[in-house]
């Protein structure tokens, strides 16, 4: 087997794309945006374990990365929004894939009895 220079992975499309989406809240927040939880306050309802200070950095990175809008509304108080980019919701079947996986791959096996050797 070849081994694996460290410029293999810094070129690597996988890396790449895990720099945008990994960690643990990213592709929670796309999934939330997606399905019409794009208020701050919603998502930070959903994702009880994050703190608001987490979920700003995770927001601010997902537009600088361009895979989210943050739009503004004059009103008062001031509501904000957070919508998928083009670029964002190029994202939703690996996302879709994902969800598909963990269910054929964890949630069905939590939910079988595992057969013990005698």
């Amino acid at each position: 087997m070849a081994s694996i220079k460290l410029s293999d992975l810094e070129n690597c499309p996988v890396t790449a794309t895990m720099s945008l989406i990994g960690g643990k809240w990213k592709i929670l927040v796309l999934h939330l945006i997606n399905n019409d939880i794009n208020r701050f306050g919603k998502m930070n309802l959903m994702l009880r374990d994050i703190s608001k200070q987490m979920l700003t950095s995770q927001l601010r990175e997902l537009e600088l990365d361009g895979l989210i809008e943050r739009k503004i509304y004059a009103e008062i108080p001031p509501r904000v929004e957070y919508f998928l980019t083009p670029r964002g919701k190029s994202l939703l079947p690996v996302i879709e894939l994902m969800k598909d996986w963990g269910v054929e791959n964890i949630l069905k096996q939590r939910k079988s009895p595992q057969v013990e050797a005698v």
